[in-house]
């Protein structure tokens, strides 16, 4: 097997990523519609997409750190804004997501978090638990490997990515990702 080239990391080198309010989008791979669809504005879910939507709303419950305070479920990505309070002491779950989806962080995911930051590993979590129940469900399912994300700077920001958020599904139609 052909080693895999260093590839730069689209993180920026001058934060932590343990602290702060970011806007984050993640992909299916090949941009394939999963999540369901938009009609007249409205998502309509799949299964699959309501499991998204389902894991999106946990994320506070499971990292005592994290706030989502707003999200959209699209056809083949998901926004929204992630708020981590700072400084990050340990690192806290409550429940995992459902029941096997994500099991007890080993060394190699402590590692990674440490590395990559608490947007990073919570990302990543989420990730997973999606992945697991479409596995179970059997459908082939996949995400595109990296994530993008801003970080939210000033409170004009923060309402013009709300704004950008909860305006998306009506959108759908002029949106880069559909």
């Amino acid at each position: 097997m052909k080693p895999q080239p260093h590839r730069k990391s689209p993180r920026a080198d001058w934060h932590d990523y343990n602290g702060a309010s970011y806007f984050v989008t993640i992909c299916t791979k090949n941009r394939i519609h999963y999540f369901g669809n938009i009609r007249n504005g409205i998502p309509h879910l799949s299964p699959i997409g309501e499991f998204t939507r389902r894991c999106v709303e946990k994320i506070a419950e499971i990292h005592d750190d994290a706030v989502i305070p707003i999200f959209v479920v699209m056809p083949n990505h998901v926004h929204l804004i992630i708020a981590l309070r700072h400084p990050r002491r340990a690192v806290a779950m409550r429940q995992p997501y459902n029941n096997n989806d994500i099991g007890a962080p080993d060394a190699e995911m402590q590692r990674r978090a440490k590395r990559c930051g608490r947007l990073s590993h919570i990302i990543g979590q989420f990730k997973t638990a999606v992945l697991r129940e479409a596995a179970r469900q059997g459908i082939p399912f996949g995400w595109q490997a990296r994530f993008h994300d801003h970080i939210i700077r000033n409170n004009d920001e923060m309402k013009r990515i709300t704004l950008y958020i909860k305006n998306n599904p009506i959108k759908w139609n002029d949106d880069c990702f559909s």
